[in-house]
């Protein structure tokens, strides 16, 4: 579990805006839901995460006196608006897709529904929190398809964009199908499991290479993973393979040996002929080193004989496509549906649903997006997960969050789990929601005299 942050921790337009709101009597219930209005040019699908981090920071929304203290003395706001903070509470609805759920453009993977002072102040933080896992695990998930039955470590903290961005990218990882992380931290906090080798720093300390392979296996005797290429990557080699049979004499077993750097493919072959020469046959090799799920395709298309990875700053930054061009729009206020019309930015108005339809071999075929309320054949995508501020039963585990994902991801058609762009996916409007959005742009259009657009 996250530590519960401030509420300070979002746009000063909330703020303003929420101050506004009250000034005018603006709150009455509104609806508004996050969605992704194109994928990056490199995504066939989205995969949803953060669900839970977001449900925790509206179960923990309040106000420190601290927090207080600021909003009383910096002179932006009117007196009497920081004993307003003060009081309120998150107490409203929230539906959303479970973690772990494959999504498309323009499909709503969150809605809230609450007073709109409420709905409008937490806007930030929870596109801050769902846009960061959806994007990381988005692209590690592309690394799982590239190196089927390989074993994938997360090693991106080190070069994350601050401390909670490398945190939660572990958890996302994790939750696409990673086999854990290096991040220690991720273990107590989510239950992700945690793995580590040894740095080049402590092999170059001892003046032998075989004397810190020696002693790094003697102080960890359960965890035993030898890094070869300080100097020489085939030289190391034969030295841990003298260094594994040592070890054996003393009950102690080596796991694997790892490659960082050169070329990785043609160092691991000449590094399992030295293991499997020596007859160890059972000692892994472990790569690591610049990673994507590129380089992991090509490694695993020429038969690299590697069996597991490390995969650092490309996936923990989602480094080609390194945010989403996502949103969290009102849609309704006061039981009224709204639209915006803006320039490129247009949305569909009203509370919204998703519908997937499966095709043969039970795999997905289109989705369809409507209003809320309207019948469709398939499997409604939106839970309601939060009611008057409190969840509807407990969060589901970060294994169902993962096993999720992998089914729904096994469930789409073989194109769009490859690494080319592939043909979109098909997700329909509704006619009912063409009707709502035409009936809008009618009023619209009569109410301002001109067309709507």
């Amino acid at each position: 579990m996250m530590p519960r942050e401030s509420p300070l921790l979002t746009d000063l337009y909330e703020l303003t805006m929420v101050q506004a709101y009250c000034c005018r009597g603006l709150t009455k219930t509104a609806v508004f839901e996050f969605f992704v209005r194109r994928l990056p040019a490199s995504r066939n699908f989205l995969v949803a995460a953060g669900l839970e981090q977001a449900l925790e920071f509206l179960e923990g929304l309040r106000f420190s006196p601290e927090d207080l203290a600021w909003i009383e003395g910096c002179g932006r706001f009117r007196p009497g608006f920081a004993d307003y903070l003060e009081r309120l509470r998150f107490t409203g609805d929230v539906h959303a897709m479970p973690e772990g759920t494959v999504f498309f453009a323009d499909e709503p993977i969150l809605r809230v529904t609450a007073p709109l002072p409420e709905a409008q102040l937490v806007e930030t933080r929870l596109i801050n929190l769902l846009q960061f896992q959806t994007m990381v695990a988005s692209k590690a998930v592309r690394c799982v398809l590239a190196a089927p039955g390989k074993k994938l470590v997360d090693f991106g903290l080190r070069r994350a964009h601050g401390a909670e961005a490398g945190l939660l990218a572990a958890r996302a990882s994790f939750l696409a199908g990673f086999a854990g992380t290096s991040a220690a931290l991720a273990a107590p906090a989510f239950g992700v499991p945690v793995f580590g080798t040894m740095a080049h720093s402590f092999v170059q300390v001892f003046d032998d290479e075989a004397a810190a392979f020696v002693a790094f296996a003697r102080a960890n005797p359960g965890n035993v993973t030898l890094l070869l290429d300080t100097y020489d990557t085939e030289a190391g080699a034969v030295k841990a393979a003298a260094a594994v049979k040592t070890l054996a004499r003393e009950g102690i077993g080596v796991r694997s040996v790892r490659l960082d750097s050169g070329n990785l493919g043609l160092h691991a072959r000449r590094v399992r002929a030295i293991l499997d020469g020596a007859g160890l046959r059972d000692v892994a090799i472990f790569a690591s080193g610049d990673l994507d799920e590129h380089a992991l395709r090509r490694l695993t298309d020429e038969g690299a004989p590697i069996d597991g990875y490390g995969v650092g700053t490309r996936m923990s930054t989602s480094a080609d496509a390194p945010s989403l061009d996502c949103a969290y729009k009102l849609e309704e206020y006061g039981g009224t549906p709204r639209r915006k019309r803006s320039e490129g930015k247009t949305t569909w108005p009203g509370r919204k649903q998703v519908f997937r339809r499966a095709g043969s071999s039970a795999r997905s075929a289109f989705d369809v997006l409507t209003v809320d309320g309207d019948p469709q054949e398939g499997e409604p995508l939106l839970e309601l997960v939060m009611r008057a501020g409190e969840r509807v039963r407990p969060a589901p585990s970060l294994l169902d969050a993962r096993e999720r994902a992998r089914a729904q991801v096994e469930s789409l058609p073989d194109p769009l789990r490859g690494l080319a762009k592939a043909e979109p996916y098909r997700v329909e409007v509704s006619p009912a929601l063409q009707e709502l959005t035409r009936r809008l742009d009618r009023e619209a259009a009569g109410l301002t005299g001109g067309r709507a657009r």
